[in-house]
C-alpha cells in the first residue's frame, strides 16, 4: 500500500466513523482471537461492523467479530476493535494497522492490544493472561513504516525501546492480582502464519528469550508507538507451543480463548475504569 493510499483509506474511515459514533475516544482495545467477552462491557455502545466502514480491510478469520464497538468503560471514552487484521490474511503490515491510525484520529491515545498466544515458557498455563513487557518482531522483517515518508507521518525511525508502557504493564498486573486473575507477564514473539511453529522454530522462541508466540500485535505495536500512543499489551495462552506437542488447531485455540474470555474482559474493565489517562 502506498502513501497516498493509505492516507485514503484512513480519511475514509475517519470521516465514516465521526459520522456514526462522534470522537474524542480516549482509549482503544483490539480483541484477538476468540476474545470477545469485553464488547458486552462497553455501556452506551454503538457498533459498526468492519464491511460498512470505508476504507477498513475486511477480517476473514474464525473467531473475529468483525465490528467496531464505541461507548463508554466507567468515565472512559472507548473504542473497541471486536477482531483484528493479520498479515497472514493477505494484507500487508500497512493495511492491518489502519485502525490504529484511525483510532488516533479519533482521539485514542491509550491503546490495549490483545490476543490468543502460544506459551513458550515452561512454566505458562492454558487461560493465563500473560502482560506483554516486550516484544520480538520475526514476522519476515516487514514493518508497517516501511516506504513511509517522514515528512508525511513523522519520523520513520521509532523508538521502541520501551514499546510497551512500563507503568500500564504493572498497572495491568496489579489490577490482576487485585481481581485474582491468572495474571503473568513475558515478552511476545510474532511470527507470520498462519502454520503453527515447528519444533526447531519453538527452540529457536527459547533461544530468543520469548515467553509466547502468536501471529499478530507487533505491527499495530509499532504504528501505536508511531502515533505516540501508550501501549499496554495482553496474551491469552490458548496452547502450549512446545517440542513435544503433536496436536494443535485453530479450533483448539478458540476453545481455550473462549474459556479465558471472561476474565480477560474483566481484567481489561477493571484496568480502563480505573485509569486516570
Amino acid at each position: 500500500m502506498d502513501v497516498l493510499q493509505l492516507q485514503q483509506e484512513v480519511g475514509l474511515a475517519t470521516d465514516s466513523l465521526v459520522k456514526r459514533m462522534g470522537s474524542d475516544f480516549g482509549t482503544m482495545v483490539v480483541l484477538g482471537s476468540g476474545l470477545s467477552s469485553f464488547v458486552n462491557r462497553i455501556q452506551e455502545a454503538v457498533a459498526v461492523p468492519y464491511s460498512a466502514i470505508p476504507g477498513f480491510p475486511r477480517s476473514t478469520v474464525k473467531g473475529h467479530l468483525g465490528e467496531l464497538v464505541g461507548g463508554t468503560i466507567g468515565r472512559q471514552r472507548v473504542l473497541c476493535l471486536a477482531g483484528r487484521f493479520h498479515y497472514y490474511e493477505g494484507y500487508d503490515t500497512a493495511a492491518v494497522t489502519i485502525p490504529v491510525r484511525v483510532g488516533c484520529a479519533l482521539g485514542v491515545h491509550t491503546a490495549l492490544f490483545t490476543n490468543a498466544a502460544g506459551g513458550v515458557r515452561d512454566d505458562l498455563r492454558l487461560g493465563e493472561l500473560m502482560v506483554i513487557r516486550d516484544q520480538l518482531n520475526l514476522m519476515q522483517a516487514d514493518s508497517p513504516l516501511r516506504g513511509l515518508p517522514d515528512d508525511e507521518f513523522g519520523s520513520r525511525f521509532v523508538n521502541m525501546y520501551n514499546a510497551y508502557d512500563r507503568g500500564m504493564a504493572e498497572e495491568l498486573a496489579l489490577v490482576g492480582t487485585e481481581h485474582r486473575l491468572p495474571v503473568t507477564s513475558g515478552v511476545y514473539a510474532a511470527m507470520s502464519g498462519p502454520q503453527f511453529e515447528t519444533r526447531a522454530e519453538i527452540r529457536m522462541l527459547r533461544v530468543l528469550g520469548a515467553d509466547a508466540v502468536g501471529m499478530s500485535t507487533v505491527p499495530e505495536v509499532i504504528v501505536a508507538n508511531h502515533l505516540g500512543m501508550r501501549v499496554g499489551g495482553i496474551s491469552v495462552i490458548t496452547d502450549l507451543a512446545t517440542e513435544t506437542t503433536s496436536e494443535l488447531s485453530h479450533e483448539q485455540v478458540l476453545d481455550t480463548a473462549g474459556k479465558a474470555d471472561a476474565q480477560l474482559a474483566e481484567l481489561l474493565t477493571a484496568f480502563i475504569d480505573g485509569s486516570i489517562a
